[in-house]
């Protein structure tokens, strides 16, 4: 289950690539890396449950704040709610 949603983020944004602006790319390649180790650390902890893999993603985010401007934490954030409800 958990690589299914993996997969399903991934798809949703490689998809955006041709119409996405400069900031979407950005907060979409961000997001990638995040979304890919939650989900790693998912499987290797034998997690199945899609909400423990986005609470996992949101925690990455969060401890990874540091990384980015505050105006590119808002990008971030907007980019990941908009995934994970598709």
């Amino acid at each position: 289950m958990i690589q299914q949603y993996e997969e399903k983020l991934l798809t949703h944004i490689d998809h955006m690539v041709e119409t996405a602006s400069d900031d979407e790319l950005f907060a979409g390649g961000y997001l990638r890396g995040h979304i890919s180790l939650s989900a790693a650390s998912c499987e290797q902890n034998d997690i199945n449950c899609v909400e423990e893999m986005k609470t996992a993603v949101e925690a990455s985010i969060a401890q990874a704040q540091s990384e980015l401007s505050p105006a590119d934490q808002v990008i971030v954030k907007a980019m990941w709610e908009s995934l994970k409800n598709a």
